[in-house]
């Protein structure tokens, strides 16, 4: 009788299957995909600090990138690059209303098909999303909660922006209200909740497909409700008063040159509160990530998934004296914490190699066997970087702004700034207005370190920090640095912010 045939081979494949679910591979032999986004955490200031299950269960497991940025420090442009793998002058979210295109129904038609769960679908996986999606997200006037975004087969989309109580869920084109009530209504844990159901539901499954689950917590955005048991964590600590807090250094531009220094102490007062009760709410996001950990442990999965965490953008308390923000430029808030654990990942690496959320969808992709060069990505898969050491990359990358003045939000006590000028907090400081608008240069060289910027404004401003010399970027430079340099960095700008795909991706000359 030959080897191959009848009983023997029927004995066979099912040794095979048997030895390959045992290692927790999905048919195909594609890993399962986990993606932890948070809103508002910084890596600068100390915002991993509460993480110590994080950083037990994934960086001391996997790889930290210690050079982590946003393209542009706002949630929903930067939620929007890390859907589709595209910097803002290509997906063309500039803010975080409707008519910034953020959740439009021109970004529901034209970006929605290219995002990169559209092309995981299409792979084979089984999709799940739970929280927040995109500020704007289940607008009566783009679809309302029935508009489930294209490529998630499990849907639970948070409408409109963060909220711990009190809000209102899609559940796959259902309406969910949820009330104040902490076991059932607390969104972190309710994201939890979700997930771990379904990975129980994938437990079940016959022929398990690979799955990809983004868990998007409101953690630690405002209004910063932490978990009762929370609550009166951390009461004894203030925002760091180090580097730039209460300080607005030289030759900033008019926004940070309006803010009061020294702060009043009802801004001192608000940025210390924020930057407790920011940690307060991220003590949930620790134990989620303890909870999904456990659970691919108990479906016997976790040797077989790559699990990622990351924040959408930073965020300030008191830093050039601006009370609680982002926006700004500045490294606290562009820059993020991103940690990858899974397959093939040694423990507690750290690369250095400058890497941006634009990374997210083409690693993705290319961990689920997609071909990245068919799609209109601008960024890279991180896969080479932690396959080797050699591996080439990018030296610089551009952070973009569009600066936003359609609300004006300041006290009216406050003296008038001028048109287009919104989001402004206690004592008339301004963390915002249109001609905050920037684009920057960000370069990581070994013997380079630097951030040039320029502002579209009447003034042509423009500025300019050695971040090797001066990291807190106290010192504009701009005025002594050599002109040829200079010169060199707006020709650099100039390319990236014309750049597609591949084009964004070239090593400057």
């Amino acid at each position: 009788m030959h080897l191959f045939s009848g009983a023997w081979f029927v004995r066979l494949w099912l040794m095979v299957v048997v030895m390959w679910f045992g290692c927790g591979f999905a048919l195909g032999g594609k890993p399962n995909m986990v993606f932890i986004l948070t809103d508002d955490q910084d890596s600068v200031l100390g915002g991993m600090t509460p993480m110590k299950k994080t950083k037990a269960l994934l960086a001391d497991l996997g790889v930290t990138f210690s050079n982590a940025f946003v393209s542009s420090p706002l949630c929903c442009p930067s939620r929007s690059s890390i859907l589709t793998g595209m910097y803002q002058h290509n997906h063309h979210v500039v803010n975080n209303s409707r008519s910034g295109n953020c959740s439009s129904t021109a970004w529901q038609h034209e970006r929605e098909p290219h995002a990169f769960p559209v092309y995981l679908q299409k792979a084979g996986y089984s999709t799940f999303f739970a929280g927040k999606y995109l500020n704007q997200y289940g607008d009566k006037k783009t679809g309302g909660v029935s508009h489930v975004p294209l490529g998630w087969n499990r849907w639970y989309g948070l409408v409109k922006n963060s909220k711990y109580y009190n809000y209102t869920l899609s559940v796959n084109g259902i309406e969910e209200k949820h009330g104040d009530d902490y076991g059932k209504d607390y969104l972190t844990d309710l994201i939890a909740n979700y997930s771990l159901a379904f990975l129980e539901s994938h437990k079940e499954l016959v022929r398990p497909t690979p799955f990809f689950m983004m868990l998007s917590t409101p953690a630690s955005h405002s209004p910063w409700n932490a978990a009762p048991q929370y609550e009166h964590h951390y009461d004894n600590v203030s925002a760091p008063r180090n580097g730039s807090f209460n300080h607005h250094g030289n030759g900033k531009h008019w926004l940070i040159r309006q803010a009061k220094t020294p702060m009043a102490s009802t801004s001192v007062k608000l940025s210390d509160e924020a930057f407790r009760r920011r940690w307060q709410t991220l003590l949930s996001v620790d134990d989620l990530v303890e909870r999904v950990v456990k659970q691919l442990t108990n479906i016997g999965v976790l040797n077989s998934t790559y699990i990622f965490f990351m924040s959408d953008n930073g965020y300030h308390t008191g830093q050039f004296s601006l009370p609680i923000d982002k926006r700004q430029l500045y490294e606290f808030d562009i820059r993020v914490p991103l940690i990858v654990r899974g397959p093939g990942l040694k423990p507690r690496q750290k690369l250095e190699i400058p890497v941006v959320n634009i990374d997210l969808a083409p690693t993705f992709l290319d961990l689920a066997g997609v071909n990245t060069s068919q799609t209109k990505m601008d960024g890279r898969s991180l896969v080479p970087l932690w396959k080797s050491k050699k591996a080439h990359w990018r030296t610089d990358f551009l952070v973009e702004y569009q600066g936003e003045g359609s609300v004006v939000k300041a006290d009216p006590s406050c003296p008038r700034l001028g048109p287009g000028v919104a989001e402004c907090f206690p004592n008339c400081v301004c963390e915002d207005a249109i001609n905050n608008t920037y684009a920057c240069v960000r370069t990581l060289e070994q013997d380079l370190n630097m951030q040039y910027c320029e502002f579209a404004d009447n003034e042509s401003f423009v500025e300019v920090y050695n971040l090797g010399a001066d990291p807190h970027q106290l010192n504009n430079i701009v005025k002594s640095v050599d002109p040829k340099l200079l010169e060199k960095m707006n020709q650099r700008l100039i390319a990236l912010q014309s750049c597609k795909s591949r084009s964004c991706n070239t090593t400057p000359q």
